[in-house]
């Protein structure tokens, strides 16, 4: 397993911990993370803080031309909002890894040419899925339902 994928998971991880949404987020620039975080909506009562929010947040202002070189490591989907932060900073390509829980905007970062890898990850699948069976309202929150 890629080591910036699973240290997106350890941010997942970290989320459920502190009794959050468990979806993790890394930005890797030249073969380092330069940004790290996850779903913080229940943590601070954000209405933007989903995990790639948070680790594009936590990678500070960037030059350009480093988010153009960058890929975006993701445990779930990213959601429209998500999905237009990472067309907005141009980043190339995006590691998911899951879309069986949630199918996020994917369609949209492809027909804007981003290379967009799913993984399909069982241990991705089955976090999400227990958070779901667990905390449906917490998740129907989330996502806009209900």
């Amino acid at each position: 397993m890629d080591i910036f994928f699973q240290e997106a998971i350890a941010e997942a991880q970290k989320g459920l911990a502190e009794g959050g949404i468990p979806i993790g987020s890394v930005l890797v620039h030249m073969e380092k993370i330069i940004g790290r975080g996850h779903n913080k909506r229940i943590q601070q009562g954000s209405v933007v803080l989903h995990g790639e929010m948070d680790a594009l947040e936590n990678a500070g202002r960037q030059h350009a031309g480093v988010y153009r070189e960058s890929t975006l490591y993701t445990t779930l989907s990213p959601c429209p909002m998500c999905t237009g932060a990472i067309l907005l900073y141009g980043i190339p390509r995006v590691v998911i890894g899951e879309n069986v829980t949630f199918m996020g905007a994917e369609d949209l970062l492809r027909s804007k040419g981003v290379e967009v890898i799913v993984l399909n990850d069982a241990a991705c699948i089955e976090m999400m899925q227990q958070f779901i069976h667990n905390k449906p309202q917490l998740w129907n929150e989330d996502i806009g339902e209900e």
